[in-house]
């Protein structure tokens, strides 16, 4: 009969989001290591398992707990399936261990009176038989039972206590009458490889071959896709690809009276040729769509579609659902506004309308519509404008149906909010890499992302430039600051991605404003897309090394190396098994040459002091000999601005 009340106390789980209240993180492959503290009353042996399941399922699987000392116990574990499960600790002291304990420390105090000893362990021992679900081990246990009835002598219990198929038959039918079970049940969120490794490539379809009039079709689409697969992306981001409205369409850089021709914003989304679940008549048909999503996966690629809850004045919502929209007093529905800017052309829904449920309902409908189509990636455009209770029910609702689903939060707001969308369920995030551009920003930033908690749960997408930001630094540091960016990004995380135009060092920008000037959200771009000066071929060579390097290939483990310039900076990353070092050094300064001294962490690498090893830079293929901790790096912005060294450990 269970006990009434806890019998063990668990404490202190590690990791753990808010006490348990949403799921840690992992892909396919990836160890769940979890530690807790565990105890009780008294001086029993205990012993604890840990236990996971898929999420709503019975059947438990179990794995024994290491005892760490001073009641920390620790274990792993790891799936095969993608999918949400919940994983919690039974604890509890252990009658059998505890008494061979006890018996082993008055056998090394000398006493030999020990018959009380020898019944309680003959009832220890017939209880774990009458437990057993094996006839064979019933019968091993009992033949125990009966050696130690017959020969109760110390001679003979210090050699019965270490019998091995005595103590395995003992911790397989351990008595858990009074274990205690850890409640509520943890989550584990385990996605498939993408949701933590992966390159993409962003650009709007209709500038795909750069013609400056008449724009590009989704059937014309391929060259700049096989361009994208040769600098070695995996993922082609399309912004909105949905009809564009009329209505207070924009004009080249976002004025507000538009001529005939002009494109209009992807982002107003809606005309009489449908809404969010329609294609754009420009782009082509829900047919071409799908040719194009074959000829992408044929490429060993996938697309992820931009999820941007805006609607234009004709959006089809707006006839038949008005009261999901915001109205002023005159009863006239309000355009969207982010003071001082203003989108005469967005109508935002309103996910507090009376009506709040059908709106939910609609916006489930339209994700599983295109789950269902093929696109298993999304990127949420501003998802810290809707309720965060929203984006927890919707995500959980489509990975149900579709656990294969990325969903990307672009939230570039405070710093709550984003940690909040990424436990709530978004899979990876943006991040404020963006605007870290110095040595000291950068450390701090990313022993934030990973050395806290976040490590556990926040995925961080790292985009240098975006179709809304050009930054300064990219606008100031021409061609040298965007390798590197570029390097700093591809290196960082596991995840990151391109605008287009950043191959081609595009930074013209509105005076003053990390805008870009002729945005294409406004407009047909026109490009050559192999303009002298691009940087295409470091962009390929930071892909094929990510590739080839499992340190790259997930957020496992990054330590900054101290620097004595702040304008260098230097960090390692490791694989999971450790048998993969890189060593990442950037000039930070994109206009001058800069030279530091870099210290490694011998330790770690296992290198001993004063020992001669090779480092090898796979963007130059250049080797050099370095001996202790200490060496001597320069690098120049114009030829070269970073090492990326392979450790070659003798």
């Amino acid at each position: 009969m269970p006990s009434p009340f806890p019998s063990i106390i668990i404490e202190d789980i590690s990791p753990s989001i808010e006490g348990g209240k949403f799921p840690i993180k992992r892909t396919l492959g990836q160890p769940v290591e979890l530690q807790a503290t565990i105890y009780k009353e008294g001086h029993d042996t205990l012993r604890a398992l840990l236990k996971w399941r898929p999420k709503n399922t019975l059947l438990w699987q179990e794995v024994p707990m290491r005892n760490l000392g001073n009641h920390r116990f620790e274990a792993s574990f790891q799936t095969n399936t993608i999918g949400l499960f919940e994983y919690t600790i039974e604890g509890w002291g252990d009658p059998f261990e505890s008494w061979k304990s006890d018996l082993e420390k008055k056998i090394e105090a000398g006493l030999h009176d020990l018959q009380v000893e020898v019944e309680e362990g003959l009832l220890l021992l017939r209880s774990a038989a009458e437990r057993s679900e094996q006839a064979k081990a019933r019968e091993d246990l009992l033949l125990h039972a009966d050696q130690l009835r017959r020969e109760p002598t110390v001679t003979f219990l210090k050699e019965f206590l270490k019998k091995e198929s005595l103590l395995t038959l003992m911790h397989c039918y351990p008595d858990r009458s009074l274990s205690t079970t850890y409640t509520p049940f943890h989550s584990l969120r385990v996605d498939r490889p993408a949701a933590s490794f992966a390159a993409w490539y962003e650009f709007f379809p209709r500038s795909a071959e750069g013609k400056k009039e008449t724009g590009s079709s989704l059937r014309d689409t391929l060259g700049r896709i096989d361009d994208a697969k040769a600098m070695g992306f995996d993922v082609i981001y399309f912004p909105p690809i949905h009809p564009i409205g009329i209505t207070g369409r924009k004009g080249p850089n976002n004025t507000l009276a538009s001529l005939p021709g002009d494109p209009g914003v992807p982002y107003a989304i809606g005309s009489e040729a449908g809404g969010h679940d329609a294609i754009e008549p420009l782009l082509g048909t829900l047919e071409d769509f799908q040719w194009l999503l074959q000829e992408i996966e044929a490429r060993g690629m996938e697309v992820a579609l931009d999820f941007a809850l805006n609607c234009s004045p004709d959006h089809p919502y707006v006839r038949e659902h008005p009261e999901w929209f915001f109205h002023r007093p005159d009863g006239s529905i309000k355009y969207a506004e982010n003071p001082p800017k203003k989108y005469e052309d967005v109508f935002p829904l309103n996910f507090y309308n009376v009506q709040w449920r059908e709106l939910w309902e609609e916006m489930l409908r339209l994700l599983i519509f295109w789950a269902s189509q093929g696109v298993h990636i999304f990127r949420v455009d501003n998802p810290h404008t809707k309720p965060v209770a929203f984006w927890e029910w919707v995500i959980a609702r489509v990975q149900e149906q579709f656990p294969e689903v990325i969903f990307l939060s672009e939230a570039f707001t405070h710093p709550a909010m984003m940690k909040k969308l990424a436990k709530v369920g978004f899979t990876q995030s943006y991040t404020y890499f963006t605007w870290r551009n110095s040595k000291e920003e950068l450390e701090e930033y990313f022993n934030e992302l990973t050395e806290s908690e976040m490590k556990e749960y926040f995925r961080p997408h790292l985009f240098p430039n975006t179709p809304d930001i050009l930054p300064f630094y990219l606008q100031e540091g021409g061609r040298p600051a965007f390798m590197i960016r570029a390097i700093l990004a591809a290196t960082l995380s596991s995840l990151y991605g391109i605008y287009s135009g950043f191959e081609l060092c595009e930074n013209v920008a509105l005076p003053g404003k990390e805008e870009y000037l002729d945005s294409e959200k406004y407009q047909f771009k026109e490009r050559n897309w192999n303009a002298p000066g691009n940087i295409k071929p470091w962009i390929t060579r930071l892909n094929e090394i990510r590739r080839n390097n499992r340190a790259l290939q997930s957020m496992h483990y990054l330590r900054f190396c101290p620097s004595n310039n702040s304008s260098i900076i230097a960090y390692l990353r490791s694989s999971e098994e450790e048998e993969n070092h890189l060593l990442v050094i950037v000039n930070l300064n994109p206009h001058a040459q800069q030279e530091s001294t870099i210290t490694l962490p011998l330790d770690y690498l296992k290198i001993p002091p004063n020992h001669s090893y090779r480092v090898h830079d796979l963007l130059t293929e250049e080797s050099y000999s370095w001996r202790g901790a200490h060496n001597f790096v320069s690098l120049h912005p114009l030829t070269h601005p970073a090492h990326l060294f392979a450790i070659k450990i003798a």
